[in-house]
C-alpha cells in the first residue's frame, strides 16, 4: 500500500470526511442557497434603481382608472376608446389651464405671502395664548427657529442657477410627458391589455382575472373621483367662508384644506383646519376660533350627509389601515407611494371582501355581564352544551 493510500485509509478509519463522502443533498442545497442570495440582493438593487419609475407607474395606473368610468361612457356611445381617451385627457388639460388663468397669479402671490408670514403667525399665536391662557409654549421663532431673513437664506442655499432651474423644469417636463403616455395606453388599451392577460390563463383562472380586473378599476376609481369630489367641495366651501370673515390667503388655505382632509388618512382632518386656523388667530384670534368651529360644522356635514351620498358605491377602509398603508407605501416610493397607498389597499379590500370566505361565529354562552355568569368553567359549559342537545327520548 502506497503512503497516500494509507493516510486515506487512516482518515476513513479516524471517522473524517472527505469532499466524495458529503451527502447528494449538500452541493444542490448550497448551489440554491447561493442563487437565493443572489436573486434577493439583484432584486434589491433593481427596485432601488427603478423605485421612481415603478411610482410613476403606479401613478399613471391610478390616473387611468380614476378617468375609466368617464372613458367607459363615451366609448359606450359609440367613441372610440383611443379617441374618448384622448378628449378627457384634452378636457382635463383645459381645466387645468382655465385656473390657472384665473387663479395662477393670484396663488402665487397669496402662497409666497403666506410662506413669509408663516412664521410670524406663528409666534404671535404663541404669545397670545402665553398671555391670555397663561402657558408657557415656546415662541414660533425659537420652536423652529424660521423668520423671513431664515427662509431668505435658504432660498439662496438651496436654489439652483440659471442651468438648475432649465434642467430641473426639462426633467419635471419629461416626467409628465411620461406620465400621461401611460395614462392614455392603460386607458385606451385596458380591455387589450386584460384580455392580454387573460389569454396566458385556463378559462378557469380567466374569468377570475376578469372579475379581479373589474372590481379594481370599479372600487380604486370609485373611491378616487369621491375623493376629488369631497377634496372639491371641501375646498369651496372653506374658500368662501374665509373670503367673508376676511382672512388673508384665502386660495392656498382653502386648496390646503381639501387636499389634506381628503388624502391624508387620521390626521388630515386636524391638520388641514389647524393652518387656516392659525393664520386667521394671528390676525384675530375670534376669527382663529370660527374657523375651528366652521371646520367642525362641516366635518359633521360631510360624515353624515356628503360622505355616505358620494361613496356610497366605494369601499369603506378603516381609519387605521388606511393611515398604516400611506406610511408602507410613503417608505416605499416616497410622496407618490403615500399618494396610491389608499387606493391600492382599497381594492386589495374589495379583492378579499369578494373572494374572502366568511364563517358564522360560535355561539359565546358567556353573558356580557360576567356577573350574571352561572356557567363559571370550561368544564361546566361543555356539561351544559351536553344537556342542551341531549335527546328527551334518551332520558
Amino acid at each position: 500500500m502506497s503512503e497516500d493510500g494509507g493516510q486515506a485509509e487512516r482518515t476513513r478509519s479516524a471517522g473524517g470526511i472527505g469532499p466524495r463522502d458529503a451527502p447528494r443533498w449538500l452541493r444542490p442545497a448550497v448551489f440554491y442557497v447561493l442563487l437565493a442570495v443572489a436573486a434577493y440582493q439583484m432584486s434589491g438593487w433593481l427596485f432601488h434603481n427603478l423605485r421612481g419609475f415603478l411610482g410613476l407607474l403606479f401613478l399613471a395606473w391610478l390616473f387611468s382608472i380614476t378617468i375609466e368610468p368617464v372613458v367607459d361612457w363615451m366609448a359606450s356611445r359609440g367613441v372610440r376608446r383611443g379617441a374618448a381617451t384622448g378628449l378627457v385627457l384634452f378636457a382635463l388639460f383645459v381645466a387645468a389651464i382655465a385656473f390657472l388663468a384665473l387663479f395662477g397669479t393670484l396663488l402665487a402671490q397669496q402662497l409666497a405671502q403666506l410662506l413669509k408670514a408663516l412664521p410670524g403667525a406663528l409666534s404671535s399665536v404663541t404669545e397670545w395664548s402665553n398671555r391670555v391662557l397663561d402657558t408657557d409654549f415656546a415662541t414660533g421663532d425659537d420652536l423652529i427657529h424660521l423668520t423671513p431673513d431664515t427662509i431668505r437664506d435658504l432660498a439662496q442655499r438651496f436654489t439652483p442657477g440659471v442651468l438648475g432651474v432649465v434642467s430641473s423644469l426639462l426633467g419635471v417636463v419629461f416626467q409628465m410627458l411620461t406620465l400621461l403616455l401611460f395614462v392614455f395606453y392603460m386607458s385606451a388599451q385596458g380591455p387589450t391589455l386584460r384580455r392580454t392577460i387573460s389569454s396566458w390563463f385556463p378559462a378557469r383562472q380567466q374569468r377570475v382575472i376578469s372579475t379581479v380586473w373589474e372590481i379594481s378599476v370599479e372600487k380604486t376609481g370609485g373611491y378616487m373621483v369621491s375623493r376629488l369630489i369631497l377634496a372639491a367641495v371641501s375646498a369651496v366651501a372653506t374658500g368662501i367662508f374665509l373670503v367673508i370673515i376676511g382672512v388673508p390667503y384665502w386660495l392656498p388655505l382653502a386648496l390646503w384644506t381639501g387636499v389634506v382632509s381628503q388624502f391624508v388618512p387620521t390626521l388630515g382632518t386636524y391638520l388641514a383646519i389647524a393652518l387656516p386656523a392659525v393664520i386667521a388667530a394671528a390676525a384675530q384670534p375670534i376669527d382663529g376660533v370660527w374657523v375651528v368651529v366652521f371646520g367642525t360644522v362641516y366635518q359633521q356635514v360631510e360624515n353624515y350627509i356628503l360622505h355616505p351620498r358620494i361613496t356610497s358605491r366605494t369601499v369603506s377602509i378603516h381609519p387605521a389601515v388606511a393611515f398604516g398603508s400611506v406610511i408602507v407605501g410613503a417608505s416605499l416610493f416616497g410622496a407618490v407611494g403615500a399618494l396610491i397607498s389608499v387606493p391600492v389597499v382599497a381594492a386589495i379590500q374589495a379583492l378579499v371582501g369578494t373572494y374572502g370566505r366568511r364563517y358564522e361565529l360560535v355561539a359565546d354562552e358567556r353573558p356580557i355581564d360576567p356577573g350574571q355568569s352561572t356557567v363559571t368553567s370550561v368544564e361546566q359549559r361543555e356539561h351544559a352544551r351536553d344537556e342542551k342537545g341531549r335527546d328527551p327520548q334518551d332520558e
